[in-house]
């Protein structure tokens, strides 16, 4: 009975040891072998060898993204070619990854799993590179071709000159935007290459308009014409006609403000060769026949200004001691358009 029980426990030792051996060489047959249900980035690359995987893996995920991504603007193209973006997949590493899991385990416990046909359900990531230099250095290049300043309106009054340069528009590539979309399209094997450039609309600080609204009057006097023009928001609006200063009391050519102004005023008999020297410091009040400052007083500089006169005749010429002369009912209508600090301009 003691010679049977060993006898049955050595068949069945050898029995293990067979069967042992053969899990081990159905196991060591499978070495190599990528279990079945295991991908690469959605690449099914179960039961296939290294070679095999590795070459299903480059025409799957390496020769799509070995190809060009354009960036386009209306009608404008900017390349980034494969050499540029140094694309790389790692095909190796993501092989002997699947290698890795499919060896996971003990050989028992893998044998059981191939026997059922049971899969591994695993999708590895395949890492991809680029250069992320290069599609900065093309973001730049966009930007440089495409981005435009805006444009103030400026306007030159100090010499005259009462049309303002008309304000533009700028554009502005969105880089941050660029670059993550050139990023993603570098990346996606399945994608058209092409990504859109989108810009923003860069508005100037000083609009047309704006300046237009700074100077809502302004006195164009033209000494050579006899003439005074009102603009308003920049936009001549009348033209009146005007006496300027004689010869050696012309009125003052430049850029003034319109510095005060009165109803009626009052003159003050001015300290010059051409007023007797017992009235002058005199004042001579508003509104009488002595007084030549008729109806309204637009001061300007030094005692210069815009008035009214009852001397009609000279509008046309220069005939004033300095000032600026206008018929009554003229100076009347223009006073209340002029307001105290507007811009006066004389040719």
């Amino acid at each position: 009975m003691r010679y049977r029980t060993i006898a049955l426990t050595a068949v069945l030792i050898v029995a293990l040891l067979v069967a042992a051996g053969g899990v081990y060489a159905y196991d060591k047959g499978k070495d190599g072998q990528i279990a079945h249900g295991i991908k690469v980035n959605g690449v099914d690359v179960g039961g296939m060898s290294a070679a095999a995987a590795r070459q299903k893996l480059r025409a799957a995920l390496l020769e799509p993204l070995n190809r060009p991504v354009t960036a386009r603007y209306e009608g404008r193209k900017f390349r980034l070619t494969p050499q540029q973006a140094a694309i790389g997949v790692d095909i190796d590493g993501s092989v002997r990854r699947a290698l890795d899991r499919s060896r996971e385990g003990s050989m028992f416990t893998r044998a059981w799993r191939e026997v059922r046909g049971a899969p591994v359900t695993a999708d590895l990531d395949a890492k991809i590179t680029y250069s992320r230099p290069a599609v900065r250095r093309l973001v730049a290049r966009v930007q440089g071709t495409l981005d435009r300043a805006a444009v103030d309106a400026t306007l030159d009054l100090a010499h005259g000159d009462l049309k303002p340069t008309t304000s533009h528009d700028g554009v502005a590539v969105r880089a941050a935007r660029l670059q993550r979309d050139l990023e993603r399209e570098l990346l996606d094997s399945s994608g058209r290459r092409v990504v859109r450039v989108r810009t923003v609309v860069v508005k100037p600080k000083v609009s047309t308009q704006q300046i237009a609204a700074k100077y809502p009057a302004v006195l164009y006097i033209n000494r050579s014409a006899f003439q005074l023009t009102l603009y308003k928001n920049l936009k001549a609006v009348k033209t009146y006609g005007i006496a300027v200063g004689q010869i050696g009391l012309e009125t003052p050519a430049g850029l003034y403000h319109i510095q005060n102004k009165a109803v009626n005023p009052a003159w003050t008999m001015p300290n010059s060769s051409w007023v007797p020297a017992k009235d002058r410091g005199k004042i001579i009040p508003g509104g009488t026949p002595e007084n030549p400052l008729k109806a309204r007083w637009l001061g300007i500089f030094d005692g210069a200004g815009i008035h009214g006169t009852d001397a009609a005749s000279s509008i046309g010429s220069a005939a004033s001691h300095g000032c600026v002369r206008m018929r009554i009912p003229d100076v009347i209508e223009l006073y209340p358009q002029v307001p105290v600090g507007a811009p006066v301009y004389i040719a």
